[in-house]
């Protein structure tokens, strides 16, 4: 038995803003220890217990190709070489996503169990996830759609529900019906009857099988991809559809396409399946949730960062960049970044989708990207500006270069700060050290690059009457942006 890892990655996690934002969503993120929850996704199945013959696979991993650089770095720096990197050209939910998983699966001519993983859960008892995938993957080799149920310790409204039907073998249960959101009073009803479990959007499914049921499901789903599979490129380390075949493919759910229409069509042949899944399982869908499993003090706070509380009970707080101080709070989230801060009382955390609405409806751009930005080069952060000039702090990876480009509006000043940089000026090429510095008037073609094997650590004022990052114009990229 193959095992094939596949991970989706598309989401934008805005109900976590500040911390994450369009450019950079919370999968990207450390929310719960020292990986952000994409490395941790990646790795939770490093432990599998295989048997004779069998193999885990490199991941595939789908996702949003804006993130691909950050994607790409963060697997590197966890060890994961080679993956498989999809590229969707634009979001079409988690069918679609599947389907194209499917197609890259069977591409060597074997037919994997694939374990379809969101990358923005946190599983804290990685052991029993483990034993339940293996489960799973016993079951989906004998030709079921398995899904994974998460034990209500509340009533949620937050999570859909899966209703438990006949029992198989070592607690799985054919699914009798999948449950949308429900109100209060039904999710009451739902824990205390015992026999509903929250749906956790993880499934073990064949490869052949999946694309199989996509087709008898939804026809127009699987024909897109296909065209769109069968139009792709290789791109570095990444694979792209073709864009506009799946630009053309209808959104849909994993859920909604399939599991929801073979569970209420064919519930006698048990075909789907969920098992039960104990593990610590949180889908981090607001900051509630992450005081919820983070380590708490002796007056129940959650604290990150530099952090003094007094009286202060009940309370998450995240400081990215300042001390924060609380003085007799309760039950509140603060999370405080370089350029917004979020104070709200917890029972109310799920309004924070509308503060990310006002935002873009003031066309502000805290709404999609923090003051830190990454670019495949490294990163700059916005440290000051003003009307006619802007400060950023530059930091250039090794062997890793802009690209060769020119501006209308601005005229920029380079100070290294550690490292050397070269940089192309006009018709001239110049090493720039430590101390060292250059100017680049407006209007000149100019291009940055670090030679050496550390990082070129610099900043650079630039002036001039317009300084948005629109103002590029690029003549040659390593990237292809």
């Amino acid at each position: 038995m193959i095992i094939q890892p596949v991970i989706l990655c598309g989401g934008s996690g805005t109900r976590l803003w500040p911390l994450s934002r369009e450019q950079y969503p919370k999968q990207l993120l450390c929310l719960n220890g020292e990986r952000t929850m994409l490395q941790a996704t990646a790795l939770r199945l490093g432990g599998f217990p295989l048997a004779a013959g069998d193999v885990l696979a490199t991941p595939i991993l789908v996702g949003n190709e804006e993130y691909r650089f950050l994607i790409a770095e963060q697997l590197r720096q966890v060890g994961i070489d080679h993956p498989t990197l999809l590229l969707e050209p634009c979001g079409r939910n988690t069918a679609p996503a599947l389907t194209l998983a499917a197609l890259a699966a069977l591409e060597d001519g074997l037919d994997p169990v694939l374990v379809i993983m969101p990358a923005d859960h946190v599983i804290q008892d990685e052991d029993a996830f483990r034993l339940a995938v293996g489960q799973g993957a016993t079951l989906a080799e004998q030709g079921k759609l398995v899904t994974f149920g998460i034990q209500p310790t509340a009533a949620e409204t937050g999570y859909g529900y899966i209703k438990q039907g006949e029992a198989l073998a070592d607690g799985a249960c054919v699914v009798e019906q999948f449950v949308e959101k429900p109100d209060a009073e039904t999710a009451e009803a739902y824990l205390a009857s015992g026999g509903y479990l929250w749906n956790g959007g993880i499934f073990v499914i064949k490869a052949s099988l999946w694309l199989t049921k996509m087709e008898a499901c939804r026809p127009d789903i699987a024909s897109a991809c296909r065209l769109a599979y069968q139009g792709r490129q290789q791109d570095h380390d990444f694979l792209r559809p073709e864009k506009t075949a799946f630009a053309n493919c209808p959104a849909d759910s994993i859920d909604y396409a399939v599991m929801e229409r073979l569970a209420r069509l064919d519930a006698n042949t048990g075909e789907v399946v969920v098992v039960p899944l104990a593990a610590r399982w949180s889908d981090v869908g607001a900051w509630s949730a992450l005081w919820e499993i983070g380590d708490k003090d002796a007056g129940g706070n959650v604290l990150t960062g530099d952090v003094l509380t007094v009286d202060t009970h009940n309370t998450l707080v995240i400081a990215e960049d300042r001390l924060v101080a609380c003085v007799g709070l309760r039950d509140v989230v603060i999370v405080e970044t370089p350029d917004a801060i979020l104070v709200a009382n917890r029972g109310e955390i799920q309004k924070v989708k509308e503060v990310v609405g006002q935002l873009k409806t003031l066309k502000r751009t805290e709404s999609s990207s923090h003051r830190k930005v990454f670019r495949p080069w490294g990163w700059y952060d916005s440290i000051d500006f003003g009307k006619r000039f802007q400060v950023k702090h530059i930091v250039v990876n090794p062997g890793a270069s802009l690209s060769l480009q020119m501006h209308h509006h601005r005229a920029e000043h380079w100070v290294v700060v550690s490292g050397t940089a070269k940089v192309t000026r006009g018709e001239e090429t110049l090493l720039v050290s430590e101390n060292q510095s250059t100017y680049i008037p407006l209007g000149t073609l100019h291009r940055l690059e670090n030679p050496g094997k550390l990082p070129l650590e610099m900043i650079e004022v630039q002036s001039g009457s317009y300084l948005g990052e629109d103002d590029i114009v690029r003549f040659e990229d390593v990237y292809g942006r």
